[in-house]
């Protein structure tokens, strides 16, 4: 389940809850940009027990975009066979993506803030979605969202 939704100061946001239990959810915030180059963006991850949160994502726009990858997810809504990923260049987001029998993706989303060899964190939760009108939803909302378009 994906929604295109207003954070508490109106801002546009994408939220995904998992289908399998929605206390497991994903949340992307408080978009902006300085520069032509490049987007921010804030995620939140939530799980019974777990609340993680990285404030600056950055988006390149040379970077292969994670819109096309969950649309190019959408677009095999018939399935497909071993893990597809995606990471943002720093990879402080990655998502990895699997198909279940009976029609549905589960997405990956790890964040791991400051990746360095001798410490930081990542934290990871599995939304499940079906991989027909939800992904594609997903993806529309993502796009949107990346864009910056208003409404």
């Amino acid at each position: 389940m994906t929604s295109l939704d207003g954070g508490p100061d109106d801002k546009p946001g994408v939220s995904i809850r998992c289908q399998d239990n929605a206390s497991v959810g994903v949340a992307f915030r408080d978009r902006f940009s300085f520069e032509a180059d490049s987007v921010l963006y804030a995620v939140e991850l939530e799980a019974p027990g777990l609340t993680a949160r990285v404030g600056e994502v950055v988006a390149w726009i040379w970077d292969r975009d994670l819109a096309l990858f969950l649309e190019e997810l959408a677009t095999d809504y018939r399935g497909w066979d071993g893990e597809r990923s995606w990471h943002t260049d720093d990879r402080d987001l990655a998502v990895s993506a699997v198909f279940r029998s009976g029609g549905n993706v589960g997405l990956t989303w790890t964040l791991r803030p400051w990746p360095q060899p001798c410490g930081g964190w990542s934290v990871s939760v599995t939304t499940w979605l079906e991989a027909g009108e939800q992904m594609a939803s997903l993806a529309a909302d993502m796009r949107y969202f990346l864009a910056g378009e208003q409404q």
